[in-house]
């Protein structure tokens, strides 16, 4: 089993007390999200996540085919980082760590992505033509989308 990695950090100028509403909002995450996923959350949402936290959705994840995904919100500390694990979906595993670090002039954002592909080595030849490209893609979006909204 081979677990992939992906890690991002970036500088955002704003405070935690600022940054926290807006990724802590469950529903913010569609606008971070590129229009090619074809993305959105099906099920009902707090303003706030907290620990336990269940939220589902669809995505077309794969050739435009849409499919459901539900992740667990865990490891909640509030202003600092939380986690989502995936609990269906199209990996085999999903962790995935947004924490924010208080820095001169800012925070800085760090996301750090665990994953396992399903289908043994056909998921690893898949990984390797599709997935990771699709993955940097939707992370280059959101550094490009939280640059604009938050002013950089």
């Amino acid at each position: 089993m081979k677990i992939y990695s992906l890690h991002r950090r970036q500088f955002l100028p704003i405070t935690p007390e600022e940054a926290w509403p807006f990724f802590s909002t469950p529903r913010n995450l569609e606008q971070i999200t590129p229009a090619f996923l074809r993305f959105g959350i099906t099920s009902e949402v707090p303003e706030d996540i907290y620990p336990g936290l269940i939220i589902t959705y669809r995505i077309a994840a794969v050739a435009g085919i849409p499919m459901t995904w539900v992740t667990e919100i865990k490891h909640v500390i509030p202003l600092r980082q939380f986690v989502d694990e995936q609990r269906i979906g199209p990996y085999r595993f999903w962790h995935h760590l947004h924490r924010f670090e208080p820095v001169p002039g800012g925070i800085e954002m760090e996301d750090r992505v665990y994953y396992v592909m399903p289908w043994g080595w056909l998921g690893r030849l898949v990984h390797a033509l599709f997935v990771r490209q699709r993955l940097e893609a939707i992370f280059d979006f959101r550094r490009d989308y939280l640059a604009r909204f938050f002013g950089c």
